[in-house]
């Protein structure tokens, strides 16, 4: 059993390096060819870009492989053996705990040269030192504090119940619903500051898109992003009375009204459609087959191992195996978002009103050339990692002329150097 789990996860990470390897190569290839959607230095920076980030990725999955194979090897039983506490219950969520620190102290040199690397490089970092060591000690302290309580929960009820793997699912079902709700609050405590829209004319016009489909919120904010990222992006959070619109800075300072509007539209077309719901359940289908699966393991596995069939191990072991069901979801998911994505551009353009698709389009490509997405990607690596169809074709599905397209931004840069 032992054999085949470990021969499963390395299954994994021979495809993710394999998909990784092609994006590479694709994009290597692609970027020394004719520019699409950008101008030419502009796509051989996204380019470039994104095979700096695709390196990073395949270093950290190389490195992930070695850490799980040390964790399968020795790991877990250094744990059990040197933490020790009279009580269990504080025994098992130590031992939860002394594993998501470890794993969290590795990921922080890839985290760190990421942002003050790659980020700072290609003009997106915008945050100083202190404030990302300041944000790492905010999120470790968060992850300890409700980890903690998360960790002593699913003990509770692997003590407690026969069928502790079903309950257990539906407890972190609940809680990640929960994140969801309180995600914009906690994120306007620590670490974004969130302010009302000031611009009373952009405000009323994205109300009346919101009484269109009937999405009611508790308001408009602003998040002050631009102090940590230069990167265009908003996000509507929550559930019921507590949902709200957060715009980032970055995305007000870049897009015209219209045009964000669009993008606005786009966002209540997955409300409209119930995607966030859809995406839920697809998440809890795969919690559910997570914990279905090790809720069955047979105590061979953990023998094997030469560990006990504890509370903190079972935990172990199933933050150590969602990367690898995670990534056989991924396609599923991914077929699911793309059509939903599809869904939603088609509503934001209806919503913008006779010009809404050539605004929405137009926000498009402005998010292409403002984040340095490179267009085009491998089909494979499509297939597993997006969730979002390549913009190529969501501007084809809105009735862009890509060549045309294309045509117009080398226009652009001809009249800006005049």
């Amino acid at each position: 059993m032992l054999t085949l789990i470990v021969g499963l996860y390395t299954l994994y990470v021979a495809i993710s390096i394999y998909t990784s390897i092609m994006q590479i190569g694709f994009i290597n290839r692609a970027k020394r060819m004719e520019a699409v959607l950008l101008l030419p230095s502009e796509y051989l920076q996204a380019g470039n870009y994104s095979v700096a980030k695709e390196k990073l990725s395949l270093v950290h999955t190389f490195v992930d492989y070695i850490i799980f194979i040390a964790w399968m090897g020795f790991g877990l039983r250094m744990l059990n053996d040197n933490i020790m506490f009279v009580d269990s219950a504080m025994q098992n969520v130590a031992i939860v705990l002394g594993f998501v620190v470890i794993n969290s102290i590795l990921s922080l040199p890839f985290d760190y040269y990421e942002k003050f690397v790659i980020d700072t490089e290609y003009g997106f970092n915008k945050s100083t030192l202190a404030l990302w060591v300041k944000d790492t000690a905010i999120s470790f302290v968060m992850t300890i504090l409700f980890g903690g309580l998360v960790a002593w929960g699913i003990y509770e009820i692997i003590s407690s119940f026969t069928l502790w793997w079903l309950w257990s699912f539906v407890f972190i079902f609940a809680v990640i619903v929960a994140i969801n709700m309180l995600y914009p609050a906690f994120r306007a405590m620590f670490f974004d500051k969130l302010t009302p829209l000031k611009d009373e004319e952009l405000d009323a016009q994205i109300q009346e898109l919101m009484d269109k489909t009937g999405f009611v919120s508790s308001g408009v904010f602003v998040s002050d992003a631009s102090k940590r990222d230069a990167r265009l992006n908003a996000y509507f959070g929550g559930f019921g009375k507590a949902k709200r619109v957060v715009l980032f800075d970055t995305l007000i300072e870049k897009l015209t009204h219209k045009e964000l509007l669009a993008v606005l539209g786009h966002e209540l077309g997955h409300f409209a459609h119930g995607d966030i719901y859809k995406n839920i359940a697809l998440v809890g289908t795969m919690l559910f087959a997570m914990f279905a699966l090790f809720g069955n393991i047979p105590d061979s596995f953990y023998l094997a191992l030469g560990v006990p069939q504890s509370p903190a191990m079972i935990m172990i072991l199933l933050m150590l195996f969602m990367p690898v069901l995670g990534f056989v979801m991924m396609p599923i998911m991914g077929i699911v978002s793309r059509h939903n994505e599809y869904e939603a551009d088609k509503m934001g353009s209806e919503l913008g009103g006779p010009a809404g698709g050539i605004e929405l389009a137009n926000a498009l490509k402005k998010l292409v050339k403002e984040n340095k997405s490179f267009p085009l990607s491998h089909p494979i690596y499509i297939f597993f990692h997006y969730t979002h169809p390549p913009v190529v074709e969501r501007l084809k599905e809105l009735g862009v002329d890509i060549a045309d397209s294309d045509k117009s931004a080398m226009a652009g840069s001809c009249q800006a150097e005049i």
